[in-house]
């Protein structure tokens, strides 16, 4: 392990009992240290570069302040176009930001965005409760607009400050004034998220210690033969899965071992969003808490989902949330494919400016297109038995498919990615064109293109219900 992650790791150890502790404080005292504490650990790893995160999160505050009608598309230009800035720092003379840093910038940009919408939807709110004297069921909707203390306690929070997950403001407060912290699961929901941290880790050194990412880049991976240079990315993208993995349930047992994002399960809380129905304490019946607003990452969905859509959704779990309610419905398409790609192009921005982003995340929405285009033309026309033949074949394409695009995710540079792809004949793109052709020539193309609308429609009425609920602003 490098020295970077082995940081990493102290951190999300250190937070697990560090959690704990923080049940036993009051709400102000619980604020104000979460903050101490987090911005120093943002101080100690990100030094100068800590400035990056406070002009951020000032900037924001000044937007929210001077207009609250337009905060949500300004912040969102304001804290993208920073991230260029913070990205090509080193042309303006100035000193490259850790990785660290990073990481912290990452995390607040999705804060900073989401912040804006929900400060948007609490004055639309308020406006409609004078005008119409009566409150508006509102799920998880703010009480108050936050000061620039709250929006600073809020933006370095120790808990995920580094690792994520991502969680909004709302889920934030609820935490900070929880009535009875030490009543709620903490110990048992850790302990369960932690169990296979162990096993993730150990595959993720032994594996990588055989399958180095390095070899790839070398003339002697090129002169093997084909066969291994394809089962080379699927070791690749299991060492990737692997530390993730251990990376994700350790923050994630950071959170609920201090009982944030802890919720009764009757609230149906979505990871990033929180509760999507309004709750109360029944005093007559014990409580049932869950976690599943700072829930990452679903590892065995992710592994065995049959769809590449499908495995988005499992896979950063709280950042696709994220982008399915301030990216997906803004997207300058209507088609489902091509708001599906813009969405994907946003979040491989946000990721970085390494063309390997770029290529890996834009592959998405051709092997989406593809394997639509089969279900319609194929798997429809297919009895129960032919249809589970059919899901076991899709699953195992679509294991490679995110095998391939994982090589451009972790190679970065356009050329290492390209020249690996090259060395496997663009296999996948070949797939997926392929699927699609076929699609056509049975007939699937217009099926696929009504299947693609009804999905489109009934994602568009699954976000403007959630916006509804929560009280944010629709177009």
């Amino acid at each position: 392990m490098s020295p970077d992650e082995l940081v990493y790791l102290g951190v999300l150890a250190a937070s697990i009992p560090v959690g704990f502790l923080f049940r036993y404080l009051s709400p102000p005292v619980k604020q104000g240290a979460a903050l101490l504490l987090g911005l120093s650990i943002t101080i100690a790893t990100c030094h100068i570069h800590t400035l990056h995160s406070l002009v951020t999160v000032i900037g924001t505050w000044i937007i929210i302040k001077s207009s609250w009608r337009h905060a949500p598309a300004l912040s969102l230009g304001w804290t993208f176009l920073y991230l260029l800035f913070f990205r090509l720092v080193t042309k303006f003379g100035l000193p490259s930001p850790t990785p660290f840093a990073n990481a912290v910038q990452l995390l607040l940009t999705l804060k900073m965005v989401s912040l804006a919408n929900e400060v948007q939807s609490f004055h639309v709110e308020k406006k409609k409760d004078v005008s119409s004297f009566a409150k508006s069921p509102v799920v998880g909707g703010l009480s108050q607009e936050p000061s620039i203390y709250d929006i600073l306690s809020y933006s370095y929070c120790y808990v995920g400050i580094m690792t994520g997950p991502f969680f909004r403001f709302q889920t934030y407060i609820d935490w900070v004034r929880q009535p009875s912290p030490l009543a709620l699961p903490g110990l048992t929901p850790c302990l369960q998220r932690l169990k296979l941290v162990p096993v993730y880790g150990a595959l993720f050194l032994a594996v990588n210690s055989v399958f180095p990412l390095a070899y790839v880049r070398t003339e002697d991976f090129l002169d093997q033969n084909v066969f291994y240079r394809m089962f080379y990315m699927v070791a690749i993208f299991f060492v990737f899965r692997m530390r993730f993995y251990s990376a994700w349930c350790g923050a994630e047992a950071g959170c609920i071992s201090a009982g944030l994002g802890c919720y009764p399960e009757k609230a149906l809380s979505k990871p990033g969003g929180g509760p999507t129905v309004d709750y109360s304490p029944d005093p007559t019946t014990e409580e049932k808490y869950d976690f599943k607003t700072i829930q990452n990452i679903d590892c065995y969905n992710t592994d065995f989902c049959v769809k590449v859509r499908h495995g988005m959704r499992y896979w950063n779990m709280t950042v696709q949330w994220w982008l399915h309610h301030y990216i997906y419905p803004n997207a300058p398409f209507k088609a489902y494919t091509l708001r599906a790609g813009w969405t994907m192009f946003i979040s491989a921005y946000w990721h970085g400016l390494h063309p390997g982003y770029y290529l890996s995340f834009l592959t998405i929405p051709l092997c989406i297109a593809a394997e639509s285009a089969m279900e319609a033309s194929v798997r429809a026309k297919l009895g129960p038995r032919g249809q589970n033949i059919f899901d076991w074949v899709h699953w195992f394409l679509k294991m490679r498919a995110y095998d391939y695009m994982c090589m451009g995710f972790v190679l970065l540079n356009a050329p290492d990615t390209i020249n690996y792809w090259m060395s496997i004949y663009f296999i996948v793109h070949v797939i997926a064109v392929c699927c699609i052709l076929v699609g056509r020539v049975l007939k699937g193309g217009r099926k696929e293109g009504r299947r693609g609308e009804k999905e489109e429609k009934r994602e568009g009425e699954k976000i403007d219900n959630d916006k509804k609920k929560s009280g944010e602003k629709t177009d």
